[in-house]
């Protein structure tokens, strides 16, 4: 089937990883890309946390699932977890087979992430959870090599994000 085709699209939370996830799945849609949509941070979301043990479920979960849309034809996959773009060789492993993957770390300002979970994080762990974005927020700007490309989200709509994302990705020549 030739080797998997992977868009890894990292960033805080309230960057909006999973709406420019989704925009870009309904423009890849448009041009008739075939593709698979995995919501990394789903993969080992669990308490007490996985990783806090060593264990490394996420990737468990990620060979598992992918295994399943190659099985019935899918190549490609657009991927959203906070840290993907710091772990992309890991992540490509589990994938298993050939890689090629492109990297996307979303960017906005701690008062742009702030605002956005104030919006959806209405429950007792609202403040923490924004003091954690800011926190990865620095550990991702920092980490991310130059491979990662960087893509600021303030002002700016859901769609022309994804549609930097699709353009760069190249996969509506390549149908």
């Amino acid at each position: 089937m030739g080797p998997t085709h992977v868009l890894f699209i990292g960033g805080r939370s309230g960057v909006g990883k999973s709406s420019v996830a989704a925009e870009a799945s309904l423009q890849f849609a448009a041009f008739d890309v075939r593709h698979a949509v995995i919501e990394g941070d789903n993969l080992d979301q669990a308490y007490p946390e996985p990783w806090r043990a060593g264990v490394d479920l996420a990737e468990r979960n990620l060979a598992a699932t992918w295994s399943n849309y190659r099985a019935v034809g899918y190549a490609r996959l657009i991927f959203t977890n906070t840290v993907s773009v710091l772990h992309v060789p890991t992540l490509s492993a589990a994938l298993g087979g050939e890689v090629r993957a492109l990297s996307f770390l979303l960017t906005a300002t701690d008062e742009t992430a702030a605002s956005r979970l104030a919006g959806r994080e209405i429950g007792s762990g609202r403040d923490a959870h924004i003091r954690r974005s800011a926190d990865a927020a620095r550990r991702l700007d920092h980490a991310a090599d130059g491979s990662v490309s960087r893509i600021a989200t303030d002002g700016r709509t859901v769609s022309d994000i994804a549609a930097d994302i699709v353009a760069a990705s190249g996969w509506a020549d390549a149908r």
